[in-house]
């Protein structure tokens, strides 16, 4: 970049207050008006380490070019000077701000070092899901529809994120989080079911195992063709991943014939209904105790991910974390046990 020269560092390494250059990508760019009816837009860069915050102003000499050309999912170098609020969290204060060029390279500019992964083999994660479901799915229609579903979507399903910036927001992690949730809801009804003995007929394993394995399932056409997800379709912004997954499994149904129709009815039930509260974006309330088993499984699978990304990735001083912006609040990791 022009100018003094200033060290190349990754965003993740950056202590409070120290200024250099970094590759980032821009995860997200919001436009916001003040009270004063000035606008403004917030983004939020990052690498795979690292989530910070920069406010570009309208009187900023970047305000320009972030509003006509910055677009999330895309790659840039930037100069700014990294600094820790104690109420917003990280924040980058820019000075220049470029897209990457073919001679970033030599800068050792690597597309792959900005972007969280999944810890484990998506590969292998499948396979996993769908031995699960072969395993514990006894009604053959049933398990032949959930089958066909995750191989016909098996590419997305590795390869793309469970949500953008709040949980497993990495590549990946779709698939992570649909495996964690159907290995919980496993054990959840197969507990219950031998609890509540009287219930008539006895709580559905069948459609609990279905459920969990297609719940996110809309994330596939909600997310954009972009290989790691970080755009909506028009579809998913129209509809959202509930109501499109809701189709899928409407339409693969009908495709097949053969799956029984109260399951299909219940099994499209529990994906639009798991997300359980219409402040959560839920269209209607859980109104068979199997969606219960997948929305708590689905919700503390969330929570729990979120939280223990903060606290394993945390370089703030003292007992608490920094405040998450997504958790709203500062997590205690001063435990001795």
């Amino acid at each position: 970049m022009a100018g003094t020269r200033s060290i190349l560092a990754p965003l993740h390494e950056l202590v409070p207050d120290q200024h250099a250059d970094c590759f980032v990508l821009l995860v997200e760019k919001k436009h916001g008006t003040t009270r004063e009816g000035r606008p403004f837009y917030t983004c939020r860069f990052g690498d795979a380490q690292r989530l910070a915050t920069a406010m570009i102003w309208e009187d900023s000499t970047l305000f320009a070019a972030c509003e006509k050309e910055w677009e999330e999912g895309q790659f840039f170098k930037i100069r700014a000077t990294y600094t820790q609020h104690e109420r917003f969290g990280p924040q980058l204060e820019l000075e220049q701000v470029r897209p990457v060029r073919d001679t970033d390279t030599d800068d050792g500019f690597d597309p792959m070092k900005l972007v969280e992964r999944s810890r484990y083999d998506p590969e292998a994660m499948l396979a996993e899901l769908k031995q699960l479901i072969t395993e514990h799915l006894a009604d053959e229609s049933l398990r032949k529809l959930v089958l066909t579903l995750l191989d016909r979507h098996a590419e997305p399903l590795k390869r793309l994120p469970a949500t953008h910036g709040k949980f497993y927001p990495f590549a990946g992690g779709l698939l992570e989080h649909t495996l964690s949730v159907t290995k919980s809801c496993l054990w959840l009804i197969e507990r219950y079911a031998a609890y509540y003995t009287e219930l008539s007929p006895p709580l559905n394993k069948n459609l609990v195992v279905a459920a969990a394995a297609l719940h996110d399932l809309g994330r596939v056409l909600e997310f954009g063709d972009d290989p790691l997800g970080r755009q909506e379709t028009v579809s998913g912004r129209m509809s959202g991943h509930l109501i499109l997954g809701r189709d899928l499994v409407r339409d693969a149904a009908r495709e097949q014939g053969d799956v029984h129709p109260a399951l299909v009815q219940m099994l499209e039930h529990i994906v639009l209904s798991h997300l359980a509260l219409p402040e959560w974006g839920s269209p209607r309330l859980p109104l068979v105790p199997e969606c219960l088993i997948v929305h708590h499984a689905d919700d503390l699978d969330a929570k729990l991910e979120m939280y223990a990304r903060c606290l394993s990735r945390d370089r703030a001083p003292g007992p608490f974390t920094d405040r998450d912006p997504v958790l709203n609040r500062q997590l205690f990791k001063g435990r001795g046990v």
